[in-house]
């Protein structure tokens, strides 16, 4: 459980909080909230803070149907961003948030640490080549088709296995490339009903059986809003509910927009003898 960040080992046995700091104009609760320097360095100075391990930053939008990009386009959003933040914040652990294995490669090469593949290595065939030549943490995700079309029907017979058995293949060709270094992610919305979401959280222990730490991404999303007839803004307290379950069912990384209620929720649970 300790994964090795650019010369630091993180022990993941206890867990951990992933800030998501959005450099996009349209994700679906932050979409171009930070557009300067200014605000990128103040709320990524606020969620370490507040107690953030990783910062998760992203130059494409993944939100059900976003627009396309180019690869040219989320090099020129990121890099820069990567470059500010290791300049400012010299410890800082990085994840990017990409499916490209060229972006992985270059914001690597930046001084980011960690890569965030929505795609699970089926949207760009050198990504797996590529982590495991750069030797990083490698953040495995399922998803269902592209955000493009991942929610227009999604039909699985048995989503939980279906999505054990997903990762099961991928990590195994991870480990034929001698990359150790994986974290699973479920995807919750990425390419499931509601109903399978509910049914992954309340069976994401069964997920340990990979010997992988895991990721849970259920942050303001509409899994938990449309239940409460809500909008992403109000469901912060939907969102640590669903944390707080996650936690207990084996979560080892909680990837959020609300570093601090994160950490405080990882701190009740801690507080539990299992």
């Amino acid at each position: 459980m300790t994964i090795n960040c650019k010369g630091t080992l993180v022990d993941l046995a206890s867990p951990k909080v992933m800030g998501i700091l959005n450099i996009t104009p349209d994700s679906f609760f932050d979409g171009g909230k930070y557009k300067n320097e200014s605000d990128i360095l103040s709320q990524v100075e606020k969620m370490l803070l507040d107690g953030a391990t990783f910062i998760d930053v992203g130059a494409y939008s993944s939100r059900p149907g976003a627009k396309h990009i180019s690869e040219e386009e989320e090099l020129q959003r990121i890099v820069p961003v990567i470059n500010l933040l290791v300049q400012n914040f010299p410890e800082i652990i990085i994840s990017v948030d990409t499916f490209r294995s060229k972006v992985a490669q270059e914001t690597i090469n930046a001084g980011a640490a960690i890569i965030n593949d929505i795609s699970g290595g089926q949207m760009d065939n050198n990504m797996f080549t590529t982590v495991a030549n750069l030797q990083v943490p490698y953040i495995l995700m399922h998803m269902l088709g592209t955000p493009q079309n991942m929610q227009k029907n999604p039909v699985y017979t048995d989503v939980t296995q279906e999505i054990i058995s997903f990762f099961a293949a991928q990590i195994h060709k991870l480990h034929q490339l001698k990359l150790n270094d994986i974290i699973i992610d479920v995807g919750f919305g990425f390419g499931k009903t509601n109903v399978h979401n509910f049914e992954i959280l309340k069976n994401l222990s069964l997920f340990k059986s990979l010997d992988t730490p895991i990721l849970a991404g259920i942050s303001r999303k509409s899994m938990l809003y449309k239940t409460l007839d809500i909008s992403a803004q109000e469901a912060l307290n939907a969102t640590t509910s669903a944390n707080t379950i996650a936690l207990l069912n084996g979560a080892n990384i909680l990837r959020v927009h609300d570093v601090k209620e994160a950490v405080e929720a990882v701190k009740i649970v801690n507080q539990i003898s299992f």
